[in-house]
């Protein structure tokens, strides 16, 4: 599909979604409709659908067979099939579903196995046609290692592939396992299939935020990316911050796929390369796609790409309650978008902070 064909695609499916508050699921089972998302890509649609469902089977029968209903009433997407349909947990709900089981027929303790129980051996995630038959996951291998070209910063010598004299890429460790160049194009095509997703759930939770008037924390509903973000700053999330993140992002993924990338300029990136790496890996591990090769190649280029890890403290839980002032907060968010020193580059708008979160040396710190 070309660009005008995709919004109307887009406009066709949410319509849809937006005249339905309520799914008849199995054996008149209701399954109440909470959100939805859209995001159309030239060889077809990303849905998520959140709901309220008293089990995951009801909810994924009951949103695969909305979703096709949606289809054939639309009449110009009627030809659309569901290529796969997955669940997913909402992780908070989910726990205080779990604690408050009980008895011999009680699903396990945590989120992760109950999971792994709906989707198969090894929590293998499984493509299935609407009529429930595996997809053949060629054409999606073959779609996503196309896309690897477009990460024109890097060759694939920055996910760990021997170069031609049998020695390790460019920033590859001499500890790394065999990884293969399908590996690394898996990987590379991955990451910018990942920056589709990673945009577009960013302008989502930016528009929830701002529509509410609210904070990530206050929000009362499902965030797509920024409840991601280090917990404890989560009051600081609000509209403002959610624009600025987002522009970040999307200069970080322009210098990626135009070849002028060089190094991450600030907390800010980092943080939203950490996103996007998880992006990638789950679209990976959406398509059965993620096996140790290419998890070898995404570790590779994360260890080359991160100078240090000392953002991954602001995950801490031991830091709460440390210098945790409302000033030293404020501060320490704006000090998220400035330049690590004279030679990094923050889009101006991210880098506008009002309050004069701006270090008098340029810097940054955690």
């Amino acid at each position: 599909m070309d660009e005008l064909q995709r919004i109307g695609a887009g406009a066709l499916l949410e319509d849809g979604f937006e005249s339905v508050e309520e799914i008849a699921g199995p054996d008149g089972m209701e399954v109440k409709l909470r959100d939805t998302f859209v995001g159309v890509y030239p060889g077809g649609a990303l849905l998520k659908v959140f709901v309220d469902a008293p089990a995951l089977e009801f909810a994924e029968e009951a949103v695969r067979e909305l979703v096709e209903e949606l289809l054939e009433r639309t009449g110009l997407l009627a030809e659309w099939t569901v290529e796969r349909c997955q669940v997913e947990l909402h992780p908070d709900l989910a726990k205080e579903s779990l604690d408050a089981a009980d008895g011999p027929d009680a699903p396990p303790n945590d989120v992760e196995s109950r999971r792994a129980r709906l989707m198969g051996p090894a929590g293998a995630t499984v493509p299935l046609h609407a009529d429930g038959t595996t997809v053949e996951t060629g054409a999606i291998r073959s779609k996503i290692r196309n896309m690897a070209p477009t990460l024109a910063a890097f060759g694939m010598g920055v996910f760990g592939v021997p170069d031609e004299v049998g020695g390790a890429g460019e920033g590859a460790s001499e500890n790394t396992p065999g990884i293969s160049t399908e590996d690394a194009e898996l990987a590379a095509g991955a990451l910018i299939w990942g920056m589709d997703v990673l945009l577009d759930e960013l302008f989502q939770d930016a528009h929830a935020l701002d529509r509410e008037e609210t904070n990530v924390a206050e929000y009362d509903g499902p965030m797509w990316l920024l409840d991601e973000l280090p917990a404890r700053y989560a009051l600081r999330y609000d509209a403002s911050f959610a624009r600025r993140f987002l522009v970040t992002a999307i200069a970080l993924t322009t210098r990626l796929t135009d070849g002028s990338f060089r190094q991450l300029s600030c907390v800010a990136e980092e943080l939203a390369l950490r996103l996007l790496l998880r992006e990638a890996e789950v679209t990976l591990g959406t398509f059965g796609l993620l096996d140790e090769g290419v998890s070898s190649a995404l570790e590779c280029f994360a260890d080359l790409v991160y100078e240090d890890m000392d953002h991954e403290w602001l995950y801490d839980d031991a830091m709460d309650g440390i210098d945790e002032s409302e000033a030293s907060e404020a501060a320490g968010i704006a000090s998220w978008f400035t330049p690590f020193n004279a030679t990094r580059y923050v889009h101006p708008y991210a880098a506008d902070e009002p309050e004069g979160g701006t270090s008098e040396d340029g810097g940054s710190s955690v």
